[in-house]
């Protein structure tokens, strides 16, 4: 079973992070920053459909700060949907400003409306954390999603990510009996393959979602992660492995009821050899993230050196003990892609 050690250090954007972001547009002139958002007066409590507290907070703005905020909002979304074309703004409005309370990261969820059709969409504003941002950055380039966000200043506003979130997929989809198990366990050894890869941690069934898409002939599953928060800084190799946190134990038992070794390390090559092919193609820029990546200070210096000794263990490679911080222990995790193609895990 995988546990987090603590509640994580958050980390600065740096200059090299930074710079980075400017060079591939990252970085963007925004009309309204977290701290703003803060200005709210009054908050009552969000339930959803069925009267259940979802430990998200709507909040109220003075009728003075409102307008300001709430246009700053749609010009915000304009930005990130529509390239900054301010004309798709004549037919929005904010619907609802939420706020995370129990997180701890406390983010905002704007709910933008199109009173022609009432069809709604969502985003979120958070404070910017390096560890986050690298996160988001390594999820656009290395798995098969792309990643909207764009940072101002210490703000960060990044889409929202469709799916049902899994701690409810488990709760009420697990037993449908449309469900494709075999599809869905596949899917599954590869999001924990993507994962491990590029080390993202902290995989448990409320920080991602399951995205469900009908096909012609059958029903498509993919797992996206939603929270990025721990990419990077736990020392544990096991918290980079979505097998091994109990929440997702459901999920691993349809897994264990339809797949022998033999498949799971089918598809575990294969997600390998997709995620090679993604750094072929993006060579330059993930050479450019990582040498900025490898500048940081994104984890305890403990930490790093549990991890590399974990890595180095179990890869059989002593080149993982000349990692001096996270940013090189990834880049080892990506070179390992080259060197041991076929290696595999147990379920």
């Amino acid at each position: 079973m995988a546990l987090i050690s603590k509640k994580k250090i958050p980390y600065k954007i740096s200059p090299h992070l930074r710079n980075y972001m400017t060079k591939y547009d990252r970085i963007i002139d925004l009309p309204v920053e977290y701290s703003h958002l803060l200005r709210y007066d009054n908050s009552i409590p969000l339930y959803d459909g069925k009267g259940n507290d979802t430990l998200w907070e709507t909040v109220f703005y003075a009728q003075d700060d409102m307008e300001t905020i709430h246009f700053a909002l749609k010009k915000i979304y304009s930005i990130i949907k529509a390239d900054g074309d301010v004309s798709v703004m004549e037919h929005l409005f904010v619907d609802r400003v939420d706020l995370c309370v129990y997180g701890n990261t406390q983010p905002f969820r704007v709910r933008i409306v199109n009173r022609i059709n009432d069809n709604f969409d969502y985003f979120y504003i958070k404070n910017a954390d390096a560890s986050r941002i690298y996160g988001l950055e390594l999820e656009h380039l290395l798995s098969p999603n792309k990643i909207s966000y764009v940072v101002y200043k210490d703000t960060l506003i990044e889409e929202h990510i469709v799916g049902i979130p899994a701690e409810q997929f488990i709760k009420y989809h697990l037993k449908d009996p449309n469900l494709n198990e075999i599809r869905f366990s596949k899917e599954f050894v590869k999001f924990n393959e993507r994962c491990f890869v590029r080390l993202l941690g902290d995989m448990h069934s409320s920080n991602f979602v399951v995205d469900v898409t009908p096909d012609f002939e059958e029903i498509d599953y993919r797992f996206r992660a939603i929270d990025f928060d721990q990419q990077s800084y736990e020392g544990r190799r096991a918290i980079y492995l979505p097998q091994y946190f109990k929440q997702n134990n459901p999920i691993i038992k349809i897994g264990l009821k339809h797949m022998t070794m033999e498949t799971v390390r089918q598809y575990q090559r294969e997600e390998r050899a997709l995620i090679a092919n993604r750094v072929k193609a993006e060579r330059i820029r993930i050479d450019d993230l990582l040498t900025a990546m490898s500048k940081e200070t994104l984890s305890t210096r403990k930490n790093v050196l549990q991890l590399r000794n974990e890595l180095a263990e179990y890869y059989s490679d002593d080149d993982f003990l000349n990692c001096e911080n996270m940013g090189d222990l990834v880049r080892m995790s990506l070179e390992m892609l080259v060197r041991h193609p076929d290696l595999y895990r147990d379920y």
